[in-house]
């Protein structure tokens, strides 16, 4: 494994071709949802995945933390030559997407829960959403309900423990399904007829949700709709590659990557070396190494 160090506040190279890479980034394994929707509707695209493993998860550090972690990954991606960013983190994208946008003159694409789309199916008007408590709190959360809620009853739960439990590769442990279930037995008892997954690492979660909801629950899973968004901006931007990619996906960790390369080999079919990177910043400087 090797180790690269960037300043985050090195200025955003320019892409100079479509065939740089795409940058992917979340604070751990959830936004390998996303990369696996961006491999579906752009094959020919090179891809760099950055999991911030060493702090995960976002949901539970204060906002400052967030966007600042957020900035630095960015900016080490921007330094490996990525032509376009993917914040791959409803978490990171509540409360750092603008400050990202100001920094980074490339196109940036940020996820969100899929309100709006729950709206459109849902015949109850009942609409669960299992999310991080940062996203339920954040500013741009509210707006999305105040925009489209109107005729709809939202069931709001922070997913405690979900994420920490993908992030060991655990997807149905006993313990797993009694905290699921705990979440969405009173969504289902107040008549939910569809559940927002806002957070990329609950897709990982599909199969025990169905396994506790049958099919009384229409799931909403953005990460579809994300991959389509970047590749419209690629196209608008003259930035697609058309070639296909002559090597795997990148993939990187602030950690030791093993959990990565477990959940790549099963959720991708991939056998892919996991890099350790070092991406400091101004909440977590690295300290100088000693020196005899």
């Amino acid at each position: 494994m090797s180790s690269d160090a960037v300043s985050p506040l090195n200025p955003t190279p320019r892409a100079a071709n479509a065939s740089a890479p795409v940058g992917i980034f979340d604070s751990g394994l959830g936004g390998l949802s996303v990369l696996r929707a961006v491999r579906a509707v752009l094959p020919h695209e090179r891809l760099i995945y950055v999991a911030d493993s060493l702090h995960a998860p976002y949901g539970e550090k204060d906002d400052d933390f967030i966007v600042d972690r957020t900035v630095a990954i960015c900016g080490w991606l921007a330094a490996q030559g990525a032509k376009a960013l993917v914040v791959a983190c409803n978490t990171a994208t509540a409360q750092s997407i603008a400050r990202a946008r100001e920094l980074h003159a490339i196109p940036l694409v940020g996820v969100e829960p899929g309100v709006k789309p729950a709206t459109a199916i849902s015949k109850s008007r009942v609409i669960g959403v299992l999310a991080t408590q940062v996203t339920l709190r954040s500013a741009r959360f509210q707006t999305l309900l105040d925009r489209y809620a109107a005729d709809c009853r939202f069931l709001c739960q922070p997913g405690h423990g979900l994420v920490q439990a993908v992030e060991r590769c655990d997807t149905s442990s006993p313990h797993l399904m009694a905290l699921l279930e705990s979440y969405l037995a009173p969504m289902l008892d107040a008549g939910a007829d569809t559940l927002v997954l806002g957070c990329t690492h609950y897709p990982f979660l599909d199969r025990a949700i169905r396994d506790i909801a049958g099919e009384r629950l229409q799931i909403v899973d953005t990460s579809v709709a994300i991959a389509r968004q970047l590749d419209r901006l690629l196209d608008s931007g003259g930035l697609k590659n058309d070639a296909p990619p002559d090597t795997l996906p990148r993939f990187c960790s602030t950690a030791d990557g093993e959990s990565q390369r477990q959940l790549v080999a099963s959720l991708l079919q991939l056998d892919a070396p996991v890099e350790h990177v070092v991406i400091p910043s101004r909440r977590t400087t690295v300290p100088e190494p000693d020196i005899a």
